[in-house]
C-alpha cells in the first residue's frame, strides 16, 4: 500500500466499527490515535482523549502505550450508553485515579498498566490482557472479567506456546485474586483462585501423576471452592458402590442379597435398595450391623468407609470456609 503524503487523508485503520473517520497524520496513513509512531506520553493527552470521547465517534484500536492518563474521566454523563475504548493498546499507561464507570475496555491491552485508585465499577474487561496490571485500591465491584482470560484464549489458539501462556494466565489470576481479597470480594476471589489452580495444573506434563492428582482434586472439590462438588461426588460414590454390593453380595441374617437373574425385576430392585442402604451407612461410617459384606464386598466397604469419612470432613471444612466469608 502506498504511503500517503500530507494531512487531510482519512485514517486507514479499519476495525469492528468500520473505518476510522479521523484524518491521517502528515506523512502517515494513520491518525493521531492509531499511529504507533506518535508520542502520546506528553502533557495534554488526557484532555484530548476526553474531548475525543465526547464526539461519540468509535474509540477502537487506539495506541496509547505509556500515555499519562491520570485522572482521566471517561464516564458518559450525557447518555445512557457508556463509552467504548475497545481493542486499544494501553500497556504501561498511567491510569491512576481514572473514572471508568461502565466503560467498555474489552479486548484492550492493559499489560503493566497502572490502574491504582481507579473506578472500574461495572467496567467491561472481557478479553483484556491483564498481565502485571496494578489494581491497588481500585473499585472492582461488578467488573465484567469475561469467561476466559486473554492468555487462556491465546493458549487454546496457540498450543505450541500454551505452557508460557498458562503461566501468564496463572499470574494474572493470582493478581486479580489478591486485589479482590483485599477488597473483601471473596466470591470473585474464590473464582480466580480456582482459575489460578487450573492454569497451574495445565502447565504440568500431560500424563504426569501430579497433573492427575490435581485433576482429581478439581473434580472432587473445585480446589476447595465448591462444597457442592463434594456432595455430588459422595452421592455418585454411594450409588456406584451400591451396584458393586448388589453383584458381590451382602448378607442380611440368613439371607444373601445378590443380583439373581432367576428372580423377577421387582425382587432385584428390592435387593438393590437394601444394598443402597448398606452403601449409605458404610459411607457415613454409621455401621448399624444389620447388614454385613461378603467376600469382595468387604474390600469395597472398607474403601468406601475411608473415602466417606474423608469426604464428610472435607465438606464440613469447605462449607464452613464459605460461610465465614
Amino acid at each position: 500500500m502506498s504511503q500517503l503524503k500530507g494531512p487531510g487523508h482519512q485514517c486507514s485503520y479499519f476495525g469492528k466499527s468500520g473505518r476510522c473517520k479521523d484524518g491521517a497524520e502528515p506523512g502517515s496513513q494513520l491518525c493521531f490515535w492509531h499511529d504507533p509512531d506518535v508520542d502520546k506520553s506528553g502533557e495534554g493527552i488526557k484532555e484530548k482523549l476526553e474531548e475525543r470521547a465526547k464526539t461519540g465517534l468509535p474509540m477502537e484500536g487506539f495506541i496509547l502505550r505509556k500515555a499519562n492518563l491520570d485522572n482521566v474521566n471517561l464516564v458518559n454523563h450525557g447518555s445512557g450508553k457508556p463509552y467504548q475504548l475497545i481493542d486499544c493498546d494501553l500497556s504501561r499507561a498511567s491510569l491512576c485515579n481514572g473514572h471508568f464507570y461502565r466503560v467498555d475496555l474489552s479486548g484492550s491491552r492493559l499489560l503493566k498498566a497502572n490502574l491504582s485508585n481507579a473506578n472500574l465499577h461495572r467496567a467491561n474487561l472481557d478479553g483484556c490482557n491483564l498481565l502485571g496490571v496494578n489494581l491497588k485500591n481500585s473499585l472492582l465491584d461488578h467488573v465484567r472479567w469475561g469467561e476466559k482470560l486473554y492468555q487462556e484464549r491465546e493458549a487454546a489458539a496457540n498450543p505450541e506456546n500454551a505452557i508460557a501462556l498458562y503461566e501468564e494466565a496463572e499470574e494474572s489470576a493470582r493478581n486479580i485474586r489478591r486485589h479482590c481479597e483485599h477488597l473483601g470480594m471473596m466470591r470473585v476471589a474464590g473464582h480466580f483462585y480456582y482459575q489460578e489452580r487450573v492454569f497451574h495444573r495445565l502447565q504440568m506434563p500431560k500424563y504426569s501423576r501430579q497433573r492427575a492428582v490435581s485433576y482429581l482434586v478439581d473434580k472432587i472439590s473445585g480446589y476447595g471452592e465448591s462444597p457442592l462438588r463434594v456432595v455430588v461426588f459422595s452421592m455418585a460414590l454411594i450409588v456406584f458402590c451400591s451396584f458393586i454390593y448388589l453383584f458381590t453380595g451382602v448378607q442380611d441374617g440368613d439371607t444373601i442379597l445378590r443380583f439373581d437373574e432367576n428372580v423377577g425385576l421387582a425382587q432385584n430392585l428390592r435387593y438393590w435398595l437394601d444394598c443402597l442402604y448398606f452403601s449409605v451407612v458404610t459411607f457415613t461410617t454409621l455401621g448399624y450391623g444389620d447388614l454385613t459384606p461378603l467376600g469382595l464386598s468387604r474390600i469395597f466397604a472398607a474403601c468406601e468407609a475411608f473415602t466417606g469419612s474423608f469426604s464428610l470432613a472435607l465438606f464440613v471444612v469447605l462449607f464452613v470456609k464459605k460461610m465465614i466469608r
